[in-house]
């Protein structure tokens, strides 16, 4: 079953929306669930519309939780003027700078608020979740798993945005939400995240595809950066690069169904 819920959510102080699609095993027990960050200007219908993805949860008995990319609604001044800052352009942060601070907050939403409500209103397993996104998702999945590994269990992407701190993406949202301070950067960059041996361990390591026909890869991606990082602290992560697929959902259709069966090693036991 495939459905797209709306609630009003305390964390944004807005309504939001978030798609579930639920396997046939949920009829009768609570089961994993994967949640999807989906990228720059993407909604909750993006991934299960796209993705293909259904079938291989439905294989597995997974749950898949896809919530919006953003707050929509909130009438901020300048909220519309880009493709890639604002609204569908959330990147998974809590903003501290204004006039962002009380709506735009994506990291709190998606690891408390949506969280709680998918498992107290669904037939969800709290303790058998995972996270995997694409792009500005990747980033942000890759971001919520180091920073929780008690709450998320596996970890994938989607040619992330590896190294925000690094590129212009997340250079200019992360001067908008959070300020000019590059320290407070780090708590959202997956590169300086999985730094030392402090950094979360994922008992599947990490994996994460990308391909070298991205036309966002040379200026924007920067996987290599955080594969060094985490080789370099000892960290399990497999990047697959891939001739000639680019940025978009043929390439996640492609190899969604090795994610979710990557997730499934973990969550599936």
């Amino acid at each position: 079953m495939q459905r797209i819920y709306r609630h009003d959510s305390q964390t944004i102080g807005l309504p939001m929306r978030f798609s579930v699609f639920l396997p046939k095993q949920a009829a009768s027990q609570k089961v994993p669930a994967l949640f999807y960050l989906a990228g720059l200007t993407c909604t909750e219908e993006t991934f299960p519309i796209k993705a293909g993805a259904q079938r291989y949860a439905a294989e597995h008995g997974i749950a898949l939780i896809a919530p919006d990319t953003s707050p929509r609604g909130a009438d901020i001044p300048g909220e519309k003027d880009a493709w890639d800052f604002g609204v569908g352009a959330g990147f998974y942060v809590d903003a501290t700078r204004e006039p962002w601070a009380q709506r735009y907050r994506m990291y709190s939403y998606v690891t408390q608020e949506l969280r709680e409500t998918v498992a107290r209103e669904l037939p969800v397993r709290e303790d058998r979740l995972g996270i995997f996104g694409h792009s500005m998702g990747g980033h942000g999945a890759l971001v919520l798993a180091l920073r929780n590994p008690d709450l998320y269990k596996s970890v994938s992407a989607f040619a992330p945005i590896a190294a925000p701190s690094q590129c212009p993406w997340g250079v200019k949202a992360f001067s908008g939400y959070l300020g000019d301070d590059r320290e407070a950067w780090k708590q959202y960059d997956a590169s300086e995240l999985i730094k030392g041996d402090a950094a979360a361990r994922f008992e599947g390591g990490i994996l994460i595809d990308q391909g070298l026909a991205d036309q966002f890869l040379a200026e924007q991606l920067h996987p290599d950066v955080f594969e060094r990082h985490a080789r370099e602290a000892g960290h399990s992560v497999t990047v697959r690069r891939h001739e000639g697929y680019d940025h978009g959902y043929f390439f996640i259709a492609t190899f969604v169904g090795e994610h979710i069966a990557h997730h499934a090693r973990t969550l599936c036991k």
